[in-house]
């Protein structure tokens, strides 16, 4: 089982000094990958609805100030030696196919083969207005096609591409990345993202607490498994060779440990009921999960993080 955390992108902690520590601290500790966020202007005024909030709202809000993701992802390669980094996920519509295919093929390349690309549809209709991304109602054709162009350019020795909204020809595209597919994992609960998983992705990356697909008891995420199953047999994949990795919005002892019509509610409670909670996925056949470490602090000083990630170490990932 591989265990990530969270780079803090939005908040006071983004802070060079204290992002630094708390990165290079979780690779000191152990953890396996870092996640990190991406969000690039969000209005101050929002009608769309988080997907993973039960009553919609984004807990980040929308005044703090973020960090653009591929940005910190590359001063992060250089922080690193060992760590590698999760996309978490990259919203594909925000930016053009053949620019965001060159940057993440160089953070592949010059951090020696690290990154696992997250990919997701985005949910934010304002953000894609306020940015003049492609049309919001066109993002899941958007993505599908930046997906097949960023194979092309990083495996094709001739690489051309004619789609509706991405078109080359007659080009070269060096240095491939080093890693020969990048992983994609795509996030998402919806039938349209399992289509895209078995379509394009190496992974599914889901968050299991969407109300409308909600995975937060074993027996839930066992019928998540089973609906991932189906469309795998559909598409003609096989559903042991597609990697399952699941975000988790928390950590330890944020909120006490529930249950959901009789059965444990996983990720609440302590430390030994996420140590149970990740042996049961580790049975199911999860292979990573990543968890948020700090907390919506005010003040940019990574030590309590720093602590929180420690006392991780030591009651659950020691344990496991």
């Amino acid at each position: 089982m591989q265990i990530g955390f969270n780079a803090p992108t939005s908040g006071p902690l983004i802070e060079p000094d204290s992002l630094a520590a708390i990165i290079t601290e979780g690779e000191a500790l152990g953890f396996d990958y870092v996640t990190i966020s991406d969000h690039i202007m969000v209005p101050r005024n929002l009608e769309s609805k988080y997907p993973y909030t039960d009553t919609g709202e984004f807990p980040a809000g929308t005044q703090a100030a973020w960090l653009e993701q591929l940005a910190t992802t590359a001063w992060i390669a250089a922080l690193t030696k060992k760590l590698r980094f999760v996309l978490s996920v990259m919203v594909v519509p925000h930016r053009p196919a053949v620019l965001t295919a060159k940057l993440l093929s160089t953070i592949d390349f010059l951090s020696k083969g690290r990154l696992t690309l997250g990919i997701g549809v985005g949910w934010c209709r304002e953000e894609f207005e306020a940015i003049g991304a492609a049309p919001f109602d066109d993002r899941g054709a958007v993505t599908d096609e930046w997906v097949a162009a960023c194979h092309e350019l990083w495996t094709a020795d001739l690489p051309r591409f004619d789609g509706k909204y991405v078109k080359f020809d007659d080009v070269s595209f060096l240095p491939k990345p080093p890693q020969q597919p990048i992983p994609i994992w795509v996030g998402g609960e919806s039938a349209p993202a399992l289509r895209r998983t078995m379509r394009y992705a190496q992974g599914w990356y889901p968050v299991g607490t969407n109300p409308q697909f909600p995975m937060n008891t074993v027996s839930r995420f066992k019928a998540g498994l089973a609906r991932v199953r189906g469309f795998a047999e559909r598409g003609g994949r096989d559903p042991s060779q597609i990697t399952v990795a699941l975000r988790v919005l928390a950590g330890p002892n944020g909120k006490p440990r529930g249950s959901i019509d009789g059965e444990a509610e996983m990720f609440t409670g302590g430390d030994a009921d996420w140590v149970g909670d990740i042996q049961a996925l580790a049975e199911l056949g999860v292979s990573a999960v990543d968890v948020r470490l700090f907390g919506r602090s005010t003040t940019e000083t990574a030590g309590p993080t720093i602590d929180t990630m420690r006392r991780f170490r030591d009651g659950v990932l020691r344990r496991i």
